[in-house]
């Protein structure tokens, strides 16, 4: 239980490392599928690297069930990533940032639908907290989530499915196989990058080739560390923590290290994750 934890507190520093490069990248990389595809072949790499280089044992069983499981993994991470953009252009950040954040309900219903994993009333509360606070954080003046389009729909349940393939993979695939299942997941991604590189005409500028390494590096560890979370911790714990727990690491950085000044309702949110993050894991 405790490493579990420390799995789960790791994946979450790794996720927040994330937010923090992109950040200082925002203004140095021009290319950003080229960067995104620097991101994706550190990632596959370190797979690689974890799973000693079987990448095809011929002795695993259910070998074509981890690639496929992966391939879909890795297709998610990509039109998440390429609906964010999109959404970003046509509907704000705004809107795109609570969609996209509010992903997590997606794998909390499966959690409680497919796996049978029903939290106690104190988690749910703890839950209902969360997403209360997402909306806080993200809230402007002005904006309604009434004007939703079919787009962020769709951001919602890629980015919301692709966290919950490693739950998926972890109680349907061979979960001893995690690595690989990372390995073909990052493989994916990476060839439709290359894809998409090719019909953009987009080149690899050196800061996107340095800054799409420096994101990879977490990006890889945030994704091994919440598999490993998973094997232990029920999912409905597990998402919510590491999605809102992400969200305080993120501003908590930001403060400290970009001189943001939050609103009043920012810290109140804050304070309502903190609630939040004790109610989830009681």
């Amino acid at each position: 239980m405790i490493f579990s934890m420390i799995d789960l507190i790791l994946a979450i520093i790794s996720s927040a490392l994330i937010a923090v490069i992109m950040r200082i990248s925002s203004r140095r990389v021009q290319g950003r599928i080229g960067m995104l595809a620097a991101n994706y072949l550190t990632c596959l790499f370190l797979g690689a690297w974890y799973a000693g280089f079987r990448l095809f044992p011929a002795d695993a069983p259910g070998l074509a069930v981890t690639a496929g499981m992966g391939a879909v993994n890795g297709i998610l991470y990509l039109a998440g990533f390429m609906l964010l953009q999109y959404n970003t252009r046509k509907n704000g950040v705004v809107l795109s940032s609570v969609f996209m954040k509010l992903g997590l309900l997606v794998p909390m219903v499966l959690s409680i639908f497919l796996f049978g994993e029903i939290p106690t009333l104190l988690q749910w509360t703890g839950f209902l907290l969360a997403v209360g606070a997402i909306l806080l954080i993200n809230y402007e003046k002005g904006t309604s989530l009434s004007g939703a389009k079919l787009p962020l729909i769709l951001m919602l349940l890629a980015g919301g499915l692709g966290d919950a393939m490693s739950k998926i993979f972890e109680v349907y695939g061979p979960g001893e196989q995690g690595d690989l299942f990372l390995f073909y997941t990052f493989v994916g991604a990476f060839l439709l990058c290359l894809l998409l590189i090719i019909r953009n005409k987009e080149g690899f500028d050196k800061f996107a080739l340095l800054f799409g390494v420096l994101v990879g590096i977490p990006n890889f560890f945030s994704a091994k560390f919440l598999l490993m979370a998973l094997g232990e911790l029920p999912a409905v714990i597990v998402y919510p923590t590491y999605s809102v727990a992400t969200i305080l690491v993120v501003t908590l950085a930001g403060i400290g290290l970009f001189g943001e000044r939050l609103k009043k309702k920012q810290w109140l949110a804050l304070v309502v994750i903190l609630v939040a993050l004790i109610m989830l894991n009681f």
